[in-house]
């Protein structure tokens, strides 16, 4: 198992313990439902927990964190446990004639009939020679449920999202905008938001942070479907800080309310001014927007807060908030990651660009995480090395160690 899917499995475990972790359900009521279910687990296939089993988990991540919630290696690590490849070619032979059967009737139907032995051959063997071969039939996904938002304590939810705003010269073209913002759902108050000339995850990320370092730390997020909330970087951070990612279902508009609302606030109170004063950067937009932002919004009665203003209910709680101790210790958490091959010279490209890395590492499958300050080697959750853009230019005069070659001569071989 490779560490992109025990990050998975540990992201799929962390959703199963994240209402618990926050205390937005009831104990008892929770780990009977969620133990009585059929899980599509990562990498495993269709599994049930028993409650015991979800309490270990988090105990666990209140002790270690994330890391804490990925499998653990194979004590027969680096050895081969397959089908061989007759049992293969049969069950897969079978599993042709019989594709719509759910795997795991498909897989009792194979005890039944003596074709296998459960403690020979698991269900998840079955499972990921059937997953590699794109025979596991039709899977539907659970619509998420619709979240009740009434909470009457600040940082228990925000709601974050992305608008267009308005044009403005770049480089001497103009350009359209982009608003990434967070509200906080009891005070109405925003954490942090900022215009964008892209909707790229960078954006959501330098909101993010920042709202975090100014704000503190909420125990939900519900944000919009798009691309960039659900990355897996998103993910990662927000399980990382113990907090709860959730996703409207598509075309809901009313379950991101409040947002709406802001952004047709934004709309009318800010932009439209614009009209008269028009902004010349992206840099001069941000300003003029932090300074209304501050100075206007948060500073206006608000009829669902019953005439106080945002900032009054976000202060008036102020000893609920869980601020961030160290907000470098953000940084590493936001990295965004990848997979490569090490090439047999040492190298591997980027986003179209070629970095080479310490030689231990050729011919292995690495994990990477990066951001604009560079691209780091991780190995079981840590760092161990630093990548480096190759320089072309400089590696014409490095001497590299050669292989020695061997060529095959009458009554014996001689090494070059």
């Amino acid at each position: 198992m490779d560490e992109q899917i025990r990050e998975s499995v540990a992201l799929f475990r962390y959703g199963l313990i994240a209402p618990l972790l926050n205390g937005h359900v009831d104990r008892e009521e929770y780990l009977a439902r969620v133990s009585s279910e059929k899980h599509q687990v990562p990498h495993y296939g269709e599994k049930y927990y028993t409650a015991k089993t979800i309490t270990s988990w988090l105990a666990l991540y209140r002790k270690q964190g994330l890391e804490a919630l990925k499998p653990r290696h194979r004590s027969d690590r680096g050895t081969s446990r397959t089908l061989s490849e007759e049992l293969q070619d049969y069950l897969l032979n079978l599993r042709k004639n019989e594709a719509t059967v759910p795997v795991t009737v498909f897989y009792d139907q194979l005890i039944k009939d003596g074709d296998i032995l459960p403690r020979s051959v698991s269900y998840t063997t079955v499972y990921r020679l059937f997953k590699k071969h794109g025979l596991l039939g039709k899977e539907t996904e659970k619509a998420p449920h619709r979240k009740r938002f009434a909470y009457d304590t600040v940082n228990t939810l925000w709601q974050g999202d992305l608008s267009e705003g308005p044009m403005i010269p770049v480089n001497g073209k103009m350009k359209r905008t982009y608003l990434i913002a967070f509200i906080d759902d009891c005070s109405r108050l925003v954490p942090f938001s900022q215009f964008f000339v892209s909707e790229k995850f960078d954006g959501l990320r330098t909101v993010l942070k920042e709202a975090l370092i100014r704000r503190g730390i909420p125990k939900i997020i519900f944000c919009d479907n798009g691309k960039i909330y659900r990355s897996n970087t998103l993910q990662f951070a927000c399980a990382s800080l113990g907090i709860v990612l959730t996703h409207a279902q598509p075309y809901d508009a009313a379950a991101k309310g409040k947002i709406e609302r802001l952004f047709g606030t934004i709309k009318t109170r800010f932009v439209t001014r614009l009209k008269r004063h028009p902004v010349k950067s992206l840099e001069e937009l941000n300003k003029r927007y932090g300074t209304w932002l501050e100075e206007d919004y948060h500073r206006q009665p608000h009829a669902s807060l019953n005439g106080q203003t945002p900032l009054e209910v976000f202060m008036s709680q102020i000893d609920r908030v869980k601020m961030v101790d160290d907000p470098t210790s953000l940084n590493p958490i936001f990295l965004k990651r990848e997979y490569r091959k090490v090439k047999h010279d040492g190298t591997f490209s980027l986003h179209n660009r070629m970095y080479e890395v310490p030689q231990r590492f050729i011919g292995e499958r690495i994990e990477l995480r990066y951001d604009e300050n560079g691209i780091h080697l991780y190995e079981e959750g840590r760092p161990v090395a630093k990548a480096e853009l190759v320089k072309f230019a400089d590696n014409a005069h490095v001497k590299r160690d050669r292989p020695k070659l061997s060529y095959p001569q009458e009554g014996g071989r001689v090494d070059v």
